[in-house]
C-alpha cells in the first residue's frame, strides 16, 4: 500500500514538473495558450500585464483559481482524488515560480508542438494514476455528472473561449498556433489515458464473491455477474461487468490487483448509457 501511494506521489510530482516545463520554456515565451484553467490563468496574467498597474504570474493565478474548485471537489468528488489533484496544482505553481521563463526555440511551431506534447504527458500520467491537474478537469466531471454529457463538451467550450481570446489579443496567427497546441495535447492524452467519461470493465475471475465485496467497499457501482467457463482450461469462473467513470479506473484496477492478480480484465470505452447510473 505504501509503495503504491509513494509511486502515485512521484507520478504527481513528475506530472506537475512536466506541465511547468511546458509552460515556462515553450508556451508562455511564445505567447501560446494552454488548455483549461492553465490557459485561463495565462489570459488573466496577460490582461493584467497589459491593462493593470501590477502583474501576477500565471502560476499564482492558477493556484488562486483552483482554491474554490478544490473545496467543491472535496464535497462532491472524493477526498483522495481531491488531495492529490490539489497537490498537483500546488507543485505546478511552485515549479512555475522556480523555473525561469525562457524561450527554448525561436520557432513558434516547435514551441506549440513540444509545449503541447510535454504538457499532455504530464496531464496524462497524472490522470492514469488516479489524480488530475485540477481546474477544468474537475468542473467538467461535475457538470457531466449533472447533465450526463461527455466531459469533452465542456473542455471544448472553454478551450474555444481561450482560442478566440488569444486571437483577439495577439492576432489570428497566435490563435491558430494555440489550436495546434490544444490538438497535439489532446491526441497525446488520448494515447496515455482515455478521455471517455465512462468505461465498462469485464473482469473474469475465480474469486467473484471476494472481488465483488472489495469493489463495493470502495466504489458505489452496480455489478452484473455472469457464469463463464475457460475455453482452454475448462475451469468454471465468473465474469463481473461494471461501468465506472475514468476517475474510478485507477481504484478499480488497484482493487483487482490486490484481490486477484490473476484475473483477466478487459476495459472498454463506453459512449453512452441508457438506464440507471449513479451520478453523485
Amino acid at each position: 500500500m505504501y509503495l503504491l501511494e509513494g509511486k502515485k506521489i512521484m507520478i504527481v510530482i513528475i506530472g506537475a514538473l512536466f506541465n511547468a516545463v511546458a509552460m515556462n520554456l515553450f508556451l508562455i515565451p511564445a505567447n501560446i495558450y494552454s488548455s483549461g484553467f492553465t490557459g485561463v490563468a495565462q489570459l488573466i496574467s496577460t490582461l493584467l500585464a497589459t491593462y493593470a498597474p501590477f502583474t501576477i504570474s500565471t502560476g499564482i493565478i492558477l493556484f488562486i483559481l483552483n482554491v474554490p474548485i478544490t473545496i467543491i471537489a472535496w464535497k462532491k468528488v472524493g477526498r483522495s482524488f481531491t488531495v492529490y489533484s490539489f497537490f498537483s496544482v500546488v507543485l505546478m505553481t511552485v515549479f512555475m515560480e522556480v523555473i525561469p521563463v525562457y524561450k527554448m526555440s525561436p520557432d513558434i511551431l516547435l514551441n506549440a508542438v513540444f509545449g503541447g506534447v510535454i504538457a499532455a504527458v504530464g496531464v496524462g500520467i497524472t490522470l492514469k494514476y488516479g489524480a488530475s491537474t485540477g481546474g477544468m478537469d474537475i468542473i467538467a466531471m461535475l457538470l457531466s455528472r449533472v447533465k450526463d454529457k461527455p466531459v469533452g463538451t465542456y473542455l471544448f467550450l472553454l478551450n474555444g473561449v481561450i482560442i478566440v481570446t488569444a486571437g483577439a489579443i495577439y492576432g489570428p496567427e497566435k490563435a491558430l498556433y494555440t489550436l495546434v497546441t490544444l490538438y497535439t495535447s489532446t491526441r497525446v492524452i488520448d494515447a496515455i489515458h482515455t478521455r471517455h467519461e465512462k468505461l465498462t470493465a469485464m473482469i473474469i475471475t475465480k474469486k467473484g464473491d471476494v472481488l465483488r465485496r472489495a469493489i463495493h467497499s470502495k466504489l458505489v457501482r452496480g455489478i452484473t455477474t455472469v457464469p463463464v467457463k475457460g475455453g482452454y482450461t475448462n475451469e468454471n469462473k465468473e465474469m463481473l461487468l461494471i461501468v465506472v467513470t475514468r476517475y474510478e479506473q485507477y481504484d478499480l484496477e488497484k482493487i483487482i490487483n490486490e484481490v486477484d492478480p490473476h484475473a483477466f480484465t478487459n476495459i472498454l470505452q463506453t459512449t453512452g448509457i441508457v438506464g440507471l447510473f449513479r451520478k453523485e
